[in-house]
């Protein structure tokens, strides 16, 4: 900017030697100009910061919503936008750390939120509609049998050839359809999970709802999830504590392919 005023400064002598022009109008052009400058600036940032907006958001299918815009007090941790899970790499089609569900499933989940808050709890949600092609990305990673980088925290008992057949992977999720998810509870103040013997996603018997080695306080922190979930109108997944479906789900046949953002 020091040079822009300086060349004008220089300009202003030159044309006062040649008598072309007062300094005074002179310097009034150049503040108009600058004025004009400023604002066409002002315009291009706001533009850029339009644009930005418009391709982070997207129009939801009907019937769909985002968590937020029902209960923003419902947590979010979307492991598969980052390296914490399964395969140890962000998973196609997740873009933005945003919960995207059916409608009907959001309201479901702000009435079980609104039964835990008085107790100084709160959900925390790890998944809920999942592109077909994230779950097309677990196809490819479970086929590839010598990538085993996250086994020893997700499956340590499981062999990896074996995922298809103990129905840890398939090639259809009901994620998909937009009124499954995954989730547990947490204390508000704290963000610390309740103890459920096992951490989210975890492959192996442990995760089974039913499994019989748990404490008593990670049992009862089961069926608190379990029970407020069946009375909000969800159904269990036996094998995973933390997976649920609404029964009365809106697309029972429908499996979307729109990114998570």
């Amino acid at each position: 900017m020091r040079f822009v005023y300086a060349n004008i400064i220089s300009e202003i002598a030159e044309n006062n030697k040649a008598g072309v022009v007062k300094v005074s109008s002179f310097i009034g052009c150049k503040i108009k100009y600058f004025q004009y400058f400023e604002r066409m600036r002002l315009l291009f940032l706001i533009l850029s910061f339009l644009c930005i907006f418009s391709v982070g958001a997207q129009n939801l299918p009907k019937g769909f919503s985002y968590l937020s815009d029902i209960d923003s007090t419902i947590q979010i941790e979307l492991r598969y936008l980052s390296h914490h899970n399964f395969m140890g790499t962000p998973v196609d089609g997740y873009q933005k750390n945003v919960i995207i569900v059916s409608t009907q499933a959001a309201t479901a989940l702000q009435k079980v939120q609104s039964q835990l808050r008085p107790f100084g709890l709160g959900l925390k949600i790890y998944d809920a509609y999942r592109p077909k092609q994230a779950v097309d990305h677990f196809m490819r990673w479970a086929n590839v049998i010598s990538d085993t980088l996250m086994k020893q925290e997700y499956y340590p008992n499981v062999a990896k050839e074996e995922v298809f057949q103990l129905g840890y992977i398939a090639s259809r999720s009901g994620h998909t359809r937009g009124s499954s998810v995954d989730l547990t509870i947490v204390d508000v103040k704290t963000g610390e999970e309740l103890d459920m013997g096992s951490a989210w996603d975890f492959f192996g018997a442990l995760s089974h709802a039913d499994y019989p080695n748990l404490s008593k306080q990670q049992r009862a922190n089961r069926l608190l999830l379990r029970n407020l979930m069946l009375e909000a109108g969800f159904n269990p997944y036996e094998k995973e504590w933390w997976h649920f479906t609404l029964s009365d789900e809106p697309f029972p046949n429908t499996y979307f392919n729109f990114p998570v953002r």
